[in-house]
Parts: structure tokens; C-alpha cells; sequence
């Protein structure tokens, strides 16, 4: 404990303080000794940055559990399965800083439970870079988190079902072994529809 507080450059009080508070795990006994290791410097680190990013003790607490209870990355990537994302993998303070001020356990959960968020051992994984970075770029416009992540809950349920569309075309005229050329060409159909869609919008005259 004491080698492990040095570590941290934290106190030895602090650190059986984070204990019981359950903000660490418990360390891995060997007869009267306990032993603990780099994940538990890596999450005394992560705490040591999230205090000064203005969480409370509580509010890490909380955001450590809510991030304990998610999926692994494993789950929710779905191994070996095609795709055009790039994962990203985050320490649970660099997501902070992707949002500032953002970052509560509502919002934690939901990202879980869309999926978008995974967890790897201390690291979290989100499942798109593209995603991870329009988001940001949305909440940094001013859109509060919690209404870009309801926005994407919507948009899947329709992404769903323009996929299902598009598959059912394309399978039905093409070989199984040319689906993934044709992909292109379906997203681009919905990115013109999108596109256009927007400006019918954008020219309605503003309701009195």
C-alpha cells in the first residue's frame, strides 16, 4: 500500500480512504500480503485527473461504476463482424475532455447502453471515430450531450431500417460476394436524400 501510494503521490490515508469509498478494487491477497498493481495506479491516476477536472468523489464513484457495469468491447464491436469504423480507445479522462463539463452518469449510460461505449480492462472504447468526433464538435457548438446522444438513438432506429431497404435490394440483384461494393453506392443515395431533405427544411418560410 505504502509503495503503491508513492506511486500515486498520494498518502497512504488517502489511499485506504479511496478503498473505502470502493473507488479501487481490493488488492490481490497472498497470505498477509496484499498485492496491488498497475490497473489499480492507473485508476488512482484517473481519479487524481477527474478531481482536478472539477468531479467530486462522488461523481467518480458513481461514473466508475456506471462504466463497470457496461459491456466489454468484445460484446459490443462484435469480433471478426465487418465494419467501417475505427475504434478509439480513451482513458476515462480523456473522454472528459472530449466533453467537458458532459460527462455525468446519465450520460455515461446512455452511451453504454446505445452501445457506443465499451469498456477494455481501464481503457474505454468508443465503437467510431466519426462519431466520437461530430459528437464532440456538436456539444462544443452547444448542443447538450444528452440531446446528441437522444438524436442518435432516433437516427439508428431509422438507419435500421434503410439498411434492411438496401440489403434487401442489393441482395436480391447481386451476389453475395459484391455486397460490400455496392455499400458505397447505398450510403450515397441516403447522403443525397439526407442532404436534400435538410434543404426543404432550411427553405420553409419560419412558422409566426
Amino acid at each position: 500500500m505504502e509503495e503503491l501510494a508513492k506511486e500515486a503521490g498520494i498518502t497512504v490515508r488517502t489511499l485506504r480512504f479511496y478503498r473505502e469509498r470502493g473507488l479501487i478494487q481490493p488488492p490481490r491477497r497472498e497470505g498477509r500480503i496484499a498485492w496491488y498493481d498497475e490497473h489499480h495506479l492507473a485508476r488512482l491516476r484517473t481519479i487524481a485527473a477527474m478531481l482536478e477536472r472539477g468531479h467530486t468523489l462522488n461523481g467518480i464513484a458513481d461514473l466508475a461504476a456506471t462504466i463497470e457495469s457496461g459491456r466489454d468491447v468484445g460484446e459490443v464491436l462484435g469480433l471478426g463482424e465487418p465494419t467501417e469504423e475505427t475504434p478509439v480507445r480513451l482513458t476515462p479522462e480523456a473522454l472528459a475532455d472530449y466533453f467537458e463539463g458532459e460527462v455525468t452518469v446519465e450520460n455515461l449510460a446512455t452511451a453504454l447502453e446505445l452501445g457506443y461505449l465499451a469498456t477494455d480492462g481501464d481503457e474505454i472504447v468508443h465503437i467510431s471515430r466519426r462519431l466520437l468526433d461530430v459528437s464532440a464538435a456538436l456539444v462544443r457548438e452547444g448542443v447538450p450531450l444528452a440531446d446528441v446522444l437522444e438524436a442518435g438513438r432516433q437516427v439508428r432506429v431509422h438507419a435500421d431500417a434503410l439498411a434492411e431497404l438496401f440489403i434487401g435490394v442489393l441482395t436480391e440483384h447481386s451476389a453475395d460476394d459484391r455486397l460490400e461494393k455496392l455499400r458505397p453506392l447505398a450510403k450515397a443515395v441516403v447522403d443525397a436524400e439526407l442532404s436534400m431533405a435538410m434543404d426543404r427544411r432550411l427553405r420553409r418560410p419560419p412558422q409566426p
